[in-house]
């Protein structure tokens, strides 16, 4: 390993990619075979009580060991690398596989892709800090480990791939294409290798007939408005539950309320991929009498279509209530249950279409609508299922899926809320270089200062032994009152009989605007081109003067920045 340090970043990148790659793999493998273990050894009657135990366990973990916010994996990843240059904390690399297994173990109604994937992301991360890489490596080697968890966990290389390039990192040339490539590859054969080769939701499908290209198009746009759903209630029941102050207050409602949808809805019960085997396999065929109450062939979608627009608030029940998990699992239930019920309602009015075929079909076009990841969706679902003979039906279902829900939403589930806050990176060089500059590290704090009341004489005094071009005025709590600019002094500097009577508010000009320590890059860009000014006063929540922030700081940062983050030639 010491040798390893010697090497150029570009090899070592390689060396450590494969690492990464290994790790990750065995990561998903424990991930997996701890839930198995813990759903093995629970008692199946109990099963309306399990998921509020297993809720319980993850947040004591979490609130008594772990001490930090865990959640929402993928976003977290993404705010690592737009925030904290991609330093993920090293406890990350076991606390989400820990909770997660007790989470979907006891039955709660998660994903265990999200978790895996911030465990992979802080395996690259803390590799990447160990063998001293730059900023830029760090990062990929963030990208390599969350391919890698998803290349483990559903034995998909190329999709491990395809979810990093298009929903985490940014700018990648194709030489850093490799160390990904190496990682995925790496941890599909360890997965395979310690839980053998086999496909999540391996199935039989009817081949493709030109003819239902409309039907296809039909499902996009349904699977586009069942992903505006999925988005939009989970960030709003996300919110009304986080008004809960008390935390055990909060667990005993979600617990509850989850219960009380499981027992009336068993599917929601753990993170659903039976029901979609199921569906898949053709099993639930002619099970009329779901609903007691209605004994119809319309019972069954009917029936499958409540599951599905209850899973979205059987997730939200679950991790709000302390349980750790992702929307990855629930997208593709949601979206297996999105295409059985339109093919099934479709076939009850005689269209005689394959239902297998929708089941997966409609697996990648919530995936496509809800991460706003069409080729992912689309790899993803080939690889798992076997269904490539499906692949232009895939890809028409994905597109329209995508293309529905960006008429009325934006940002995808994981980038939603950062978005809002601003800390979103983008495949724009520009824009990802202003989100990644950090306004209080451009603070310069070289010019003199002066008290409000101070005299001329004493400005002037200063004045002699400054550099600086302003001077800044502030009260006596250092709250920032205004600016001097020498310029203005100069008609007084000869006039004696002034030193004493004139003051620091006589002399002193407003700025023609204010910076905040906390405000995001693009917002003091806006304030600079807005008052054309040179330099601006930076300032903290308080009102407290910090220093100046000057368009030429700004400029080298913005070009170090862009250089940094630039794909190599």
């Amino acid at each position: 390993m010491r040798n390893l340090r010697k090497i150029s970043e570009r090899n070592k990148l390689l060396v450590l990619s494969l690492l990464v790659g290994l790790a990750s793999g065995l990561a998903a493998v424990i991930l997996k075979r701890l839930i198995e273990l813990i759903q093995k050894g629970m008692p199946q009657k109990a099963y309306v009580i399990l998921p509020a135990i297993g809720m319980m366990l993850a947040f004591l973990v979490v609130r008594y060991l772990v001490r930090d916010n865990i959640g929402h994996g993928v976003t977290k990843v993404l705010l690592s690398v737009s925030r904290n240059e991609s330093k993920i904390k090293p406890h990350n690399m076991w606390s989400s596989v820990v909770t997660s297994a007790l989470t979907i173990g006891f039955g709660g109604s998660v994903g265990a892709e999200a978790p895996i994937v911030y465990t992979g992301a802080a395996l690259g991360s803390n590799i990447g800090q160990k063998f001293a890489l730059s900023h830029r490596g760090v990062t990929i080697l963030v990208g390599c480990g969350a391919a890698g968890a998803i290349a483990g966990i559903f034995q998909a290389p190329l999709a491990g791939v395809l979810f990093t390039l298009e929903i985490l990192l940014f700018n990648i040339s194709m030489e850093s294409m490799m160390p990904l490539l190496l990682s995925t590859v790496t941890a599909t054969v360890v997965s395979s290798l310690l839980l053998g080769d086999s496909m999540t939701f391996k199935c039989s499908v009817e081949a493709f007939a030109m003819g239902r290209i409309p039907f296809y198009i039909i499902l996009g746009i349904f699977c586009g408005l069942v992903s505006l759903y999925f988005t939009r209630t989970t960030l709003r029941l996300e919110d009304r539950i986080s008004k809960f102050r008390n935390p055990w207050l909060k667990w005993l409602c979600c617990s509850i309320g989850l219960g009380l949808l499981i027992l009336v809805f068993p599917p929601l019960f753990g993170e659903g991929y039976s029901t979609v085997k199921d569906l898949m396999d053709g099993s639930v065929a002619g099970e009329e009498s779901l609903i007691p109450f209605f004994h119809s062939p319309w019972a069954v979608p009917v029936f499958f279509a409540t599951v599905m627009l209850l899973k979205v608030v059987a997730m939200t029940l679950t991790n709000a209530g302390g349980g750790v998990g992702g929307t990855f699992g629930p997208t593709l239930v949601v979206g297996a249950l999105a295409g059985f019920v339109l093919v099934r309602s479709l076939n009850l009015l005689n269209c005689g279409l394959p239902e297998q075929n929708f089941v997966l079909v409609g697996m990648a076009g919530l995936m496509a609508g809800v991460m706003q990841a069409p080729m992912t969706a689309i790899f993803l679902i080939a690889e798992i299922t076997g269904g490539y003979e499906l692949l232009l039906p895939l890809i028409i279902c994905s597109t329209v899926s995508f293309g529905t829900i960006r008429i009325r939403e934006r940002y995808s589930i994981y980038t939603k809320r950062i978005a809002q806050s601003g800390d979103l990176l983008t495949h724009d060089s520009d824009r990802a270089a202003l989100t990644l500059m950090n306004t209080s590290e451009l603070v310069k704090d070289k010019y003199a200062r002066v008290h409000v009341n101070d005299s001329l004489g004493k400005i002037v005094r200063i004045i002699s032994e400054s550099s600086g071009a302003v001077i800044a005025v502030l009260d006596k709590k250092d709250r920032f009152q205004g600016m001097i600019n020498i310029s203005d002094v100069r008609e007084h500097l000869f006039n004696t009989d002034e030193y004493d009577r004139l003051k620091a508010y006589n002399i002193m000009s407003a700025a023609p605007e204010k910076v905040y320590a906390d405000e995001k890059m693009d917002s003091v860009m806006l304030k600079f081109d807005k008052t054309d000014a040179w330099r601006l006063p930076v300032l903290n929540s308080e009102g407290q003067y910090l220093g100046f922030i000057s368009r030429s700081r700004i400029l080298a940062a913005y070009r170090e920045k862009l250089k940094e983050i630039s794909p190599e030639d």
